[in-house]
Parts: C-alpha cells; sequence; structure tokens
C-alpha cells in the first residue's frame, strides 16, 4: 500500500517530535502517550497500555478466525548528547535517538494508518510499542503482560535501520541474526595500605591485570567462526587518585557476545570458574553479576520467507546475511518464545552510525518500513 503524500509528511513531523523530546529506557511516559493520542485517531478495536512498563498493544481485530500477527517498535531513547543543529534535534539535555526508534515507532504508526484503511479480513493484527529495549528489559516486561500471554502469536516481526548499507536495502537471514550479549560486573574488595607499605594491605591490581587479560586470551573476535565470542573490556576502576594509598578495590565491567544462548552459558561458566579462583588465590571479596542481557534473535525460515517476499513484491534489493549481527537486541526474547523475524533496513552507506552523536534515523525510510510490514500483514491476513 501506498502512503499518499499527505500522510507520509505527517508522520514525518510526527518523527521529529518525537526525536525532539527523547526519554530513556523505563522512563517513556510521554513518548507512550504521544503514541496512545496518535493511534486513537486511526480507532484500532483496542488500545492497550501495559501496567508494568510503559508499552502499548494496538489491536485491529477482524473477530473472525485466523492468525495472530504481532508487529514491535521501539520507544526508548539513549543517554547520549545529541551534536546535530538541526530544528528537531533533542531538547533534552544528555538523551537522544541515536539508534532511530523514533523511526521505528513512526513506522508502525503509519502501518496503523495502513490497518485502519484496509483492516485484516481474518485473524488480528497487534503493533507493539515496546519501551527499555536498550537496557534488554523491555520484552521480559511484555511477555508477563496478561494480554500478550492470551495472545500467543502465531507470529512476531520487527525491523532495525542499518547505516552503512545502500538505502532501502533489505537485510535478511535465516536462523541467527543477531547475537546474544550479556554485560559482566566484578566487583573486588581487598584491604588499604600505606602506599609505602602495600605488603601490609591486600591490593586487587594484579587480580584486575590477570583478570584482564585472561579475558583478552578467552575473546575470539572473528564472526565468521561458529564458536565466536567476543569479549570487550568497557570500564575498570582501581583504587583512588591518592597517592600515598595502596589501592584496597576494584571494578571492572565487560560486554560478552557470542551467537547462541548454549554458547553464552558455557562462556559465563568458565568465566565463574576462573574468577573464583582469582577470588581465593589473591584473598579477596568478590561479587559479580549479570547485567543488560540480549538474547539471540532466531529467525524462523517460514517467517524470513514472508519478509524476502514483501521485499520482492517492492522490488527492493535484499542481501541475505552469512553472519548474524554481533549487537544484541531485545526482540531475540520475543524469538525464544514464538516464531518470527527479524531483518534490517539499510540506512544509507553515508549515514552516521547507530549510537554516533550525529546521527539522525532517515525519514525517506518511514514510507519503504510501512510498506514492507503491510506487504508482510497483506500476505498473512488479507484474501
Amino acid at each position: 500500500m501506498n502512503l499518499n503524500p499527505e500522510t507520509i509528511n505527517e508522520l514525518i513531523s510526527f518523527r521529529k517530535l518525537l526525536h525532539a523530546n527523547p526519554e530513556v529506557s523505563g522512563n517513556e511516559s510521554s513518548t507512550a502517550a504521544r503514541i496512545t493520542a496518535y493511534l486513537q485517531k486511526l480507532n484500532p478495536t483496542q488500545i492497550l497500555n501495559t501496567r508494568n512498563c510503559h508499552g502499548i498493544i494496538a489491536v485491529f481485530d477482524s473477530r473472525k478466525p485466523g492468525e495472530s500477527i504481532v508487529f514491535r517498535a521501539e520507544l526508548d531513547a539513549l543517554p547520549i548528547t545529541e551534536i546535530n543543529d538541526f530544528e528537531h534535534r533533542s531538547r533534552t539535555e544528555g538523551v537522544s535517538h541515536k539508534c532511530g526508534h523514533d523511526g521505528h515507532a513512526t513506522i508502525l504508526l503509519g502501518l496503523a494508518y495502513c490497518l485502519a484503511k484496509h483492516p485484516p479480513e481474518k485473524g488480528k493484527v497487534a503493533l507493539l510499542f515496546q519501551p527499555a529495549e536498550e537496557t534488554g528489559k523491555g520484552a521480559a516486561a511484555i511477555l508477563k503482560e496478561s494480554f500478550f500471554q492470551k495472545l500467543k502469536p502465531d507470529f512476531i516481526f520487527g525491523l532495525h535501520n542499518l547505516p552503512g548499507f545502500p538505502m532501502h536495502e533489505l537485510l535478511i537471514k535465516n536462523g541467527g541474526f543477531t547475537a546474544s550479549v550479556s554485560s559482566l560486573v566484578i566487583k573486588l574488595k581487598g584491604k588499604t595500605a600505606h602506599a609505602a607499605e602495600p605488603e601490609k594491605g591486600v591490593n586487587p591490581a594484579s587480580a584486575v591485570a590477570e583478570i584482564l587479560l585472561q579475558m583478552q586470551l578467552w575473546s575470539d573476535n572473528r564472526p565468521e567462526k561458529e564458536d565466536f565470542k567476543l569479549i570487550t573490556p568497557v570500564h575498570v576502576k582501581l583504587g583512588s587518585i591518592a597517592y600515598g594509598v595502596s589501592a584496597g578495590a576494584a571494578e571492572l565491567h565487560f560486554t560478552l557476545r557470542t551467537w547462541t544462548q548454549s554458547q553464552m552459558r558455557a562462556l559465563q561458566d568458565r568465566i565463574e570458574v576462573f574468577l573464583l579462583r582469582i577470588k581465593d588465590a589473591h584473598r579477596l571479596g568478590m561479587i559479580f553479576y549479570y547485567t543488560e542481557a540480549f538474547n539471540a534473535t532466531n529467525n524462523l525460515p517460514e517467517a524470513v520467507n514472508s519478509i524476502r517476499l514483501a521485499g520482492n513484491h517492492l522490488g527492493l534489493h535484499i542481501r541475505e546475511r552469512e553472519q548474524p549481527f554481533k549487537w544484541g537486541e531485545d526482540f531475540g526474547l520475543f524469538t525464544q518464545h514464538f516464531k518470527g523475524a527479524f531483518f534490517g533496513l539499510g540506512a544509507g552507506e553515508n549515514c552516521p552510525a547507530l549510537h554516533n552523536p550525529d546521527y539522525d534515523f532517515p525519514d525517506a525510510l518511514i514510507p519503504t518500513g510501512v510498506s514492507i510490514f503491510y506487504e508482510i500483514y497483506r500476505r498473512h491476513l488479507r484474501s
């Protein structure tokens, strides 16, 4: 379905409104309110505001037997200061839409417009506006919602814009599409001493050095390998800037990446055995825990084929990926429970990279994204 120019301009204006008013994960209340108000004009069968988070689910129900299809987009922005100076730049200090979730949510609103004009002839469609994607907490919160538990979708679809690839190019892959990602925090507790007498305390510096070296040795950043694993140090703190004091505490943060959930668990088991040995060898107190976990996205071939057929029908160039992307995506948790697929949409080879301070979602992708989603919908729920 082709959107008319007036509707496209309205969607672009709304996208810029979202961009100018970003909210970080868990605080998307104003974003959710704006989207709810926009949806109300389109008269879906039902609009649900989730109880445990700032999520929104808009349902278009034929009230006839048929499949239940979910299309998902995200709401949250990032704690990044924007350096762009265009009129719709972020008005919130230190927060901006640097992953394009403003654009993804707008694409879903465009699909809602199409569904209002051409409602399902069988089954139902649910449009899921998910919060807290960036922290890996949003999908889990949605899965706890009673409506979603009753819905039990037959298929779920999502997309992400991808700078560095030709504009409007469709990127698909059977099986793994994004990595399993988990962040690891390690806190070490020793005992401070005078810097002239470090032997009278327990300085965790040697343990920090051993941990950093071992993590580097285990890391194997070769995406072409099936047992790919990447361990990235992201933050290290040892003691304080007090030159008369031998440090008595340290903290290390890493991100872990593998292709599958089973590979992630095996890597975590290996690290935990190592850390307990370090703790004992250096006579340290230690706690460690995981945070911001993202399940690997596992694309079902049947769902990928729906995307492929949609792209072919629209005349888009399709790129079949050989390896998954190394970044994490909260959509992965949905694919652990339901049949579905996630795909990429090229945002331009010269578009600033995701999470860069000068990134902005290309508005030219809005009608393309809407058309892909609508064509997938049409093949499932229209005659």
